[in-house]
């Protein structure tokens, strides 16, 4: 199965109403790992809504099945590991990536880097180059099953059967997908808030 990628631009709050919808697609496992702070809810709950979706839309799963973490914190279905997936999210933007095969996305917002961050990765670059270096290293890693400290290791080279591609999404935005063994994922499926609200809820009795 080649890997196929969904993304969504936040453009408004979620409501009380929409908030609670996500939250109750949310495998419990996941809720647990929300951010403490609720004003920070709406990225994670809208990656786990384009997340349903897109399984929705792939496979006709009508909800998201349990979830499990490998020893370096990569979550994966446990009763389905034949399905790969990945996702991300920052300030107004979510990414999901799904394919037979390891995959890993991320998607980040472009804006100053802290001068910390422009230290460990030992070079002066502008904003967009940064990213662009950012979101390639993330999606190796995530495709690999690493933690967040392969970030700030050197970053070798491609293995044999490695795949990376930017990802084109939003302006103001970097993006990447990393996949192995299989062929480059095409453009992503952009949806509107809206659109994923609708996919990604529970469907009723």
């Amino acid at each position: 199965m080649t890997a196929a990628l969904w993304t969504a631009k936040l453009e408004r709050p979620l409501t009380e109403g929409e908030e609670a919808v996500l939250l109750a697609a949310l495998p419990p496992e996941r809720r647990k790992r929300l951010p403490r702070r609720r004003t920070q809810w709406r990225e994670p709950l809208c990656a786990y809504g384009l997340l349903r979706a897109a399984l929705r839309e792939r496979y006709g799963w009508q909800e998201l099945p349990a979830m499990s973490l490998t020893a370096r914190g990569k979550p994966y279905f446990q009763d389905f590991p034949q399905v790969q997936f990945s996702l991300s999210h920052t300030d107004g933007a979510v990414l999901v990536g799904l394919s037979d095969q390891p995959v890993g996305v991320d998607i980040e917002r472009i804006r100053p880097p802290g001068p910390h961050l422009l230290r460990r990765m030992g070079e002066d670059f502008s904003p967009e180059a940064f990213f662009q270096i950012w979101v390639r290293r993330e999606a190796r890693a995530k495709c690999g099953g690493e933690g967040v400290s392969a970030l700030l290791r050197p970053e070798p080279p491609l293995e044999p059967g490695e795949i990376y591609c930017p990802v084109e999404t939003f302006p103001g935005y970097a993006a990447g997908a990393a996949v192995r063994g299989t062929d480059l994922p095409g453009s992503p499926r952009a949806l509107s808030l809206e659109e994923l609200l609708r996919a990604g809820a529970p469907l009723g009795p």
